[in-house]
């Protein structure tokens, strides 16, 4: 199990109901979902930026250009927010106000620092490949490819991670019996 935490300097849950306190819940959610959303503050104001991204050895790692305002914003020394969600569907109710959504979100909140190790790098962009695209390569990335990849545009490629600090996680699970499908009403769930 890796470092996922609670912090007591952070603000804790308003509402508890649906809170996630399984760590190895939290990180299979982390393992699988596909995109997350890097929450920043610059000069310019709040910043969100959908990424890709991978859970892996206690830390959240993305990549991107070497260059542009989301390195700009993790060049300063700030917590940031990383957030993942997945909505699964909408949960029918006779009561209006109990209608809700099934979702899980975890939201890791940490300092962002860049990877300076070329092995890190190349072993991070590996399972990245093997979370996106796995079985597509019959061979391992090359460091090479790693350290020579420029993009369209020049720019070398960047890792990130993000150090955990505090970790949250919410669920409110799938419902089978309760789930909206179109054509289901109101009159269909009284007359159970």
């Amino acid at each position: 199990m890796t470092k996922l935490m609670k912090s007591e300097n952070m603000r804790h849950m308003r509402r508890t109901v649906g809170e996630m306190n399984d760590p190895a819940e939290i990180e299979k959610f982390l393992h699988t979902a596909r995109v997350g959303y890097l929450g920043l503050v610059d000069n310019e104001g709040t910043y969100v930026v959908p990424l890709n991204f991978v859970w892996h050895e206690g830390y959240l790692y993305f990549h991107g250009s070497q260059d542009g305002r989301k390195i700009d914003a993790l060049n300063h020394p700030a917590t940031v927010c990383f957030t993942v969600a997945e909505e699964y569907g909408t949960i029918a109710d006779p009561i209006p106000a109990h209608t809700d959504t099934a979702y899980k979100s975890v939201m890791v909140f940490g300092k962002p620092e860049r990877v300076a190790s070329l092995d890190e790098a190349t072993e991070v962009l590996q399972a990245m490949l093997d979370k996106y695209v796995p079985g597509y390569y019959p061979a391992s990335l090359a460091q090479s490819h790693v350290d020579k990849y420029r993009s369209n545009m020049g720019s070398r490629t960047v890792v990130y991670r993000i150090i955990p600090e505090h970790v949250t996680g919410k669920s409110n699970p799938v419902n089978t019996d309760r789930m909206f499908f179109t054509g289901r009403t109101q009159q269909d769930d009284l007359k159970c």
